[in-house]
């Protein structure tokens, strides 16, 4: 493994549990009954344990946008056409993709970079990572290699430190590639044990005869690249996605610096449990923003052990559930700076329980 990863994820360390401790401390101070707001207070404990802080202040964010083209696109798995990826970049850099708005009324950047686009791209606002001009098709051989992988990894990597060094303190994973659900399924397959039948969707939209040939192709890949499960990075470069790879290495990144990253749909969810697969203590610092309509999607997060904040049944991608999720964080760092305690507002607490009185 390169060696610049590996030091990524030998810095993932647990989370600050005295912050947590006196974020729920906090919680319980204010005029609301103890758990009351539900999810968004685990919200709160969780936030302070990631950054250390008990009210931390993450309003600057960004979405990081991974773009990527897959060869397995020869066989036929998706119902648009793989031109539809740098069209889309073009969109995103344009500002009219369904995240660029989304984003704008969350208060984010979207960053878009070209980690494996098959086509030549230029545009002053489009972060330049171009490992391949997409993976190879898995259905016959490797999508990429091992060093193309990790490539991919620290792309995603390098992006994130980018922006913290600009300010940013909180990530959003987002994704482009006409594709990516097919290695998605496959990276999921390999790495949970799951059947190809439970973890292959219908991704943009495929009627049932060609969802049965989508699900043949990933067995196929399968069977053809034998890949190791207990070797992440194996798995990823066999039947993975450079998209996938990248996002990956977002959420290393953002966990190595004490940053919460917010996951959004199910090929950021894949990318998610190879982070996880790699570095077991990344996990802490994800966010599972949506349950994603496209099948699977429930079952990735349970490996990952997160509990998604909104069931909206979209299947989008780029990073729009993960955008919407924003509102919450906001939510509960209103109602952290902002509630009123007990004390403050002269409010009385809960009645202590009556003791059992035993005969």
């Amino acid at each position: 493994m390169n060696q610049s990863i590996e030091q990524i994820i030998s810095g993932i360390a647990v989370p600050d549990q005295a912050a947590s401790a006196a974020a729920a401390e906090h919680l319980d101070k204010l005029t609301k009954p103890p758990g009351s707001l539900g999810k968004l207070e685990s919200l709160a404990v969780k936030l302070a344990g990631i950054t250390g802080e008990k009210c931390p202040d993450v309003s600057k964010r960004s979405v990081i946008v991974m773009a990527a083209d897959h060869g397995v696109c020869e066989e036929g798995i998706s119902a648009f056409p793989a031109e539809v990826t740098p069209q889309m970049v073009h969109n995103f850099l344009a500002g009219g993709a369904a995240v660029n708005v989304l984003a704008r009324h969350a208060g984010a950047e979207v960053l878009c970079v070209d980690v494996g686009v098959n086509a030549e791209l230029s545009h002053p606002d489009l972060v330049m990572k171009k490992v391949r001009y997409g993976t190879a098709n898995m259905a016959k051989g490797p999508a990429m290699s091992r060093q193309e992988a990790e490539a991919a990894l620290l792309a995603g990597v390098e992006t994130v430190e980018a922006a913290i060094a600009r300010g940013s303190r909180l990530f959003v994973t987002g994704e482009m590639g006409i594709g990516n659900t097919t290695a998605s399924a496959a990276v999921m397959s390999a790495l949970s044990g799951r059947s190809v039948q439970e973890c292959v969707g219908r991704g943009t939209g495929l009627d049932d005869e060609r969802l049965q040939h989508k699900i043949s192709v990933v067995q196929r890949a399968l069977e053809v690249n034998q890949p190791d499960a207990d070797d992440p990075l194996d798995v990823l470069s066999k039947v993975g996605g450079l998209e996938i790879a990248g996002l990956a290495g977002v959420i290393l990144a953002a966990a190595a610096h004490h940053c919460p990253v917010v996951i959004d749909g199910f090929i950021s969810s894949a990318a998610a449990l190879v982070a996880q697969r790699l570095a077991p203590n990344a996990a802490h610092y994800m966010i599972a923003s949506h349950a994603s309509h496209e099948q699977g999607h429930e079952q990735l997060l349970g490996e990952l052990g997160l509990t998604p904040m909104l069931h909206l049944d979209m299947r989008l991608g780029e990073g729009t559930g993960g955008v919407l999720a924003l509102h919450m964080i906001d939510a509960i760092g209103h109602v952290m700076a902002e509630m009123a305690t007990f004390e403050s507002a002269g409010v009385s607490t809960a009645e202590p329980a009556e003791p059992e009185v035993t005969a």
